[in-house]
C-alpha cells in the first residue's frame, strides 16, 4: 500500500506563487517517475508536470515557465514550485507515483486557489 501526502496549497492572488510538496510512504517500489496532476471544477483531470527519476520533465504547455518540478526519488519526495500564478490554475492539485511496473498511485489532494 502506497499512501501519498500533498501539503501546500491554498489561496494566492495573480502574479504569486506556491511551492507544493509531496511524500510518498509505504511500500514503494523503486519509483519510475513522479508528477503533478489537477481538476478544476467541472473538467477532466489533467497532467501538469511530470518528472522521471533519471531527471526528463514534461510540462503542460501552459505552466511552461511557470511551473518547476522537482524530486527526491530516495526519499519519494516530490515538489511543483509555482509562479507567477494564474486564475487558470485554479483546481485541486494530485500528486501522483509511477512505480517500476507501470503502478499509478495519487493522493488525496490539494486546493490551490488563485484571485484575480
Amino acid at each position: 500500500q502506497v499512501q501519498l501526502v500533498e501539503s501546500g496549497g491554498g489561496l494566492v492572488q495573480a502574479g504569486g506563487s506556491l511551492r507544493l510538496s509531496c511524500a510518498a510512504s509505504g511500500s514503494i517500489s523503486s519509483i519510475l517517475a513522479m508528477g503533478w496532476d489537477r481538476q478544476a471544477p467541472g473538467e477532466q483531470r489533467e497532467s501538469v508536470a511530470f518528472i522521471s527519476n533519471g531527471g526528463a520533465t514534461n510540462y503542460k504547455d501552459s505552466v511552461k515557465g511557470r511551473f518547476t518540478i522537482s524530486m527526491d526519488n530516495t526519499k519519494g519526495t516530490a515538489f511543483l514550485q509555482m509562479n507567477n500564478l494564474k486564475p487558470e490554475d485554479t483546481a485541486v492539485y494530485y500528486c501522483r507515483l509511477r512505480d517500476i511496473y507501470a503502478r499509478d498511485y495519487w493522493g488525496q489532494g490539494t486546493q490551490v486557489t488563485v484571485s484575480s
